[in-house]
């Protein structure tokens, strides 16, 4: 990304950013993967949830609808992903594998000074989450999944046929394309919008990939888990990926957020989504 572009990008970000709550700061942790990006927000004595965003163009800014509830209860930490847009440095290492990621996100939390946590991802970051649960359940108090990809079913068909054009040749005019047709040309935030749009001529790494988690491993996970899917996603089939979740997850709840589509979340929700969260995040 040449100069200019990155400038572009610090813009766009930033505007997404301001609407964040005011007491918004934002911190730098090393990792064994570079340098990660955190925005953080809420009381400092609250106990501590770290968010984790889609994969793409998403990054910790797209919480910003939900930041200001999540942080009525809680120290909020949202995170930019390695290798990936966002403000986070990559370093000589890039993530390879599940267990790379599960470094970098110890990583994180010991450089912010967290021991136990809630956590919650949203499609990609939901599977990087189910993962370090799977990993480290000691570190994971509760932990909500937002609509997660790969976790309990597999991509469409349509949804991959739909991306293929902004993968192979990314560019900002398919990046709105794809996003148009997934979300139903739902009201998008014009500036989260154009966030997205630059993240068209970054340059990410390849993400991490790999299976969904094994059966065996999900039946034995003890950490309570919430699981909210988006009725209109293009992503995956939703009830199957409730059905799948309700019986391979001992300690789960379940629900399906009606009139929002895979790529309207976090930003674009029906107001169930903060009852929920903060509910499920409250209990003991």
């Amino acid at each position: 990304m040449a100069g200019h572009d990155r400038e572009a990008y610090r813009v766009a970000y930033d505007k997404v950013m301001a609407k964040w709550p005011a007491d918004r700061e934002a911190l730098t942790v090393a990792t064994p993967f570079g340098e990660a990006h955190v925005n953080v927000c809420g009381p400092r004595d609250a106990p501590p949830l770290l968010l984790l965003p889609g994969g793409g163009g998403a990054t910790s800014a797209s919480w910003y609808a939900q930041a200001a509830g999540l942080a009525r209860i809680r120290r909020v930490h949202a995170v930019d992903l390695p290798g990936a847009p966002g403000l986070s440095r990559a370093g000589d290492r890039h993530p390879r594998t599940v267990a790379d990621l599960a470094d970098w996100l110890d990583a994180v939390l010991d450089g912010l000074g967290v021991g136990l946590t809630d956590l919650g991802g949203h499609s990609y970051g939901g599977w990087i989450a189910l993962h370090h649960a799977l990993r480290a359940p000691a570190r994971v108090r509760r932990l909500f999944l937002l609509d997660p990809t790969q976790c309990f079913a597999g991509f469409t068909t349509a949804y991959l046929l739909h991306a293929l054009p902004m993968l192979l040749r990314p560019a900002p005019r398919r990046v709105r394309a794809f996003l148009e047709w997934e979300t139903g040309g739902a009201a998008l935030d014009p500036d989260w919008l154009a966030l997205q749009e630059a993240a068209a001529g970054f340059p990410a790494a390849k993400p991490v990939t790999g299976p969904r988690p094994a059966p065996d491993a999900l039946r034995a996970l003890r950490v309570p888990v919430l699981l909210l899917v988006a009725a209109n996603s293009r992503t995956h089939h939703p009830h199957e990926v409730v059905a799948r979740a309700g019986a391979l997850l001992p300690h789960a709840e379940t629900a399906v957020l009606p009139d929002v589509s895979h790529h309207a979340l976090p930003q674009t929700a029906p107001p169930a989504l903060i009852r929920h969260l903060t509910g499920f995040l409250s209990a003991p």
